[in-house]
């Protein structure tokens, strides 16, 4: 990063070889600085609002059954449109949807830290999620689009993926601090920080980022409805089923619950259509020549199963380090700082080890890695926990883990991608762990919800008692039992998830690095 941040104006040979930049770009280093602080804003927004939430339901006066659509809200509205985001980015110029993006960004933040009722609320948040999805694809196909292949294209992917990586992370410590200032208001700025930032990236844009080409085509509208639709539908049903709301509502939909089912049978459906309809299309939103590539299918199919099990490990080890080890939410925070300092490194090693070594050693390794801290997470005894040896090792050697597998993954995932369609290959890509990340928390909590429950029978003679008696503390330490037997379980399952998808790695992934270090989008001749 320190190369890229103090390297001066391309030279001419260098724009030369920027496919898709008719005008070049002004600074490798500003660019890259505009395009990450956007990026983190964006994967920021996701985790930061979460520790407020029972400050915003006492401000709002938000029945507590709703206030997880703060969170989901926002995840619904990004994962449902990022293809149309990343495809009007191919169409109409990346900067100027980045540009519209940020600034969107903004001024939803803006109205959800103003917001007044619940209503005004969840729908900044879903404006918000909308300006997300159209920001987060379009600054990864920047990052393609300006830096030149090679050694610089690596680093900035490295420090991009270093920065989607920690946003959870600062996001948990952040929310803390920001509402730990004044519980009453507080909650709020965990929303207006991002008005500076984001009018800040939009005015900086046009000064920094050089134009991209616009592309001929038609913005593929039956295609945006069919997919956009499809993917909302099934994101909202896995939703519905996931035990998401049990920190907050103590409430849970199931796999029961007839909307879930009747969504995610929609969403099956509409997606099913959406592939039979792009098959045919003359401008299709989702080229489908973009899994023609074996390598890059594998590498859409890792990037959605590897952030599945790392938000798993974000969720039940935050409530855990809470509501088992008695942690305030700053201090909940603060337990996850090993995590950017871990993604740092591991960014940081791949993409100077990515000119040597080929893709598939890095991200099985980074693989590997991460399912044996989320199998020794799976090994921590209730009552008997210490943060220094039992969780602070493992979150350094999952974010390593992390780090290693995103840089190499996104350097497969856009290899050969063609000019024009650029944009859309960022957004399957981003598609690919918003949706895997909705699918793999439902599935962990079903199994979290089902070793709870069993727990819960074997102690029922014990909770029994605590009730009849008014032992709250007892009881509330048999809950938090059954509850740290579900959450142990769940991480065993989240590492044979990683694990499954380093297999893939190993055994289907074949691009070398040679090829990457002269990767060019296809139709585009470098040098």
């Amino acid at each position: 990063m320190t190369d890229l941040l103090t390297a001066g104006p391309a030279d001419p040979a260098e724009q030369s070889e920027q496919p898709g930049n008719s005008s070049g770009h002004r600074h490798l280093g500003l660019a890259l600085i505009l395009i990450c602080s956007a990026q983190l804003m964006v994967v920021l927004d996701s985790s930061i609002a979460n520790i407020a939430l029972p400050y915003i339901g006492n401000d709002l006066h938000i029945d507590r059954a709703n206030l997880s659509w703060i969170v989901t809200g926002y995840a619904l509205a990004f994962g449902g449109l990022l293809l149309l985001g990343g495809r009007l980015g191919d169409l109409f110029g990346r900067r100027r949807v980045f540009m519209i993006g940020v600034a969107l960004f903004a001024i939803a933040s803006a109205l959800g830290g103003l917001a007044q009722n619940e209503g005004m609320l969840l729908a900044s948040r879903g404006l918000q999620g909308f300006a997300a999805a159209l920001a987060s694809p379009t600054a990864l196909a920047l990052i393609t689009t300006t830096f030149p292949a090679g050694p610089s294209r690596n680093r900035a992917f490295g420090v991009f993926a270093m920065m989607s990586g920690v946003g959870a992370a600062v996001g948990l410590i952040l929310g803390g601090w920001l509402t730990d200032l004044d519980p009453s208001w507080g909650w709020r700025l965990t929303f207006l920080i991002n008005v500076p930032i984001g009018l800040g990236a939009a005015f900086l844009a046009p000064r920094v980022l050089g134009d991209t080409d616009h592309h001929a085509g038609k913005l593929d509208l039956p295609g945006a409805v069919l997919g956009t639709g499809g993917l909302l539908a099934l994101v909202f049903g896995i939703t519905r089923t996931s035990n998401l709301k049990d920190a907050v509502t103590n409430t849970t939909y199931g796999w029961g619950d007839p909307t879930a089912l009747i969504s995610i049978t929609v969403g099956v459906i509409a997606l099913a259509a959406f592939v039979l309809y792009e098959a045919r299309a003359k401008s299709p939103l989702m080229p489908l020549s973009i899994f023609a590539s074996r390598t890059r299918s594998v590498a859409f199919v890792a990037m959605m199963i590897t952030p599945a099990a790392m938000f798993a490990m974000f969720f039940f080890l935050s409530q855990y380090v809470q509501d088992v080890m008695g942690y305030t939410p700053l201090r909940a925070g603060f337990a996850f700082l090993p995590f950017c300092f871990g993604m740092v490194f591991g960014a940081t090693a791949s993409s100077k080890l990515i000119a040597r070594l080929d893709p598939r050693y890095l991200s099985g390794l980074g693989t590997i890695l991460a399912g044996v801290a989320l199998f020794m997470f799976s090994r921590l005894q209730f009552g008997s926990v210490s943060y220094w040896t039992d969780i602070m090792p493992w979150i350094l050697l999952m974010s390593v883990g992390m780090g290693l597998t995103f840089v190499p993954m996104t350097l497969v995932a856009v290899h050969g991608v063609r000019t024009e369609d650029a944009g859309i290959g960022s957004g399957v890509l981003n598609t690919m762990q918003q949706v895997g990340g909705a699918l793999g928390l439902a599935s962990l909590s079903a199994v979290a919800a089902h070793f709870v429950a069993a727990r819960a029978d074997v102690l029922a003679p014990k909770l029994a008692a605590a009730a009849q008696t008014g032992d709250k503390f007892g009881l509330l330490r048999l809950q938090m039992d059954a509850f740290a037997h579900g959450a142990t379980h769940a991480f065993l399952v989240g590492a044979m998830m990683i694990w499954v998808a380093s297999a893939l790695l190993w055994l289907l992934l074949n691009v070398k690095h040679t090829e990457l270090a002269g990767d060019a989008p296809e139709g585009v001749h470098v040098g």
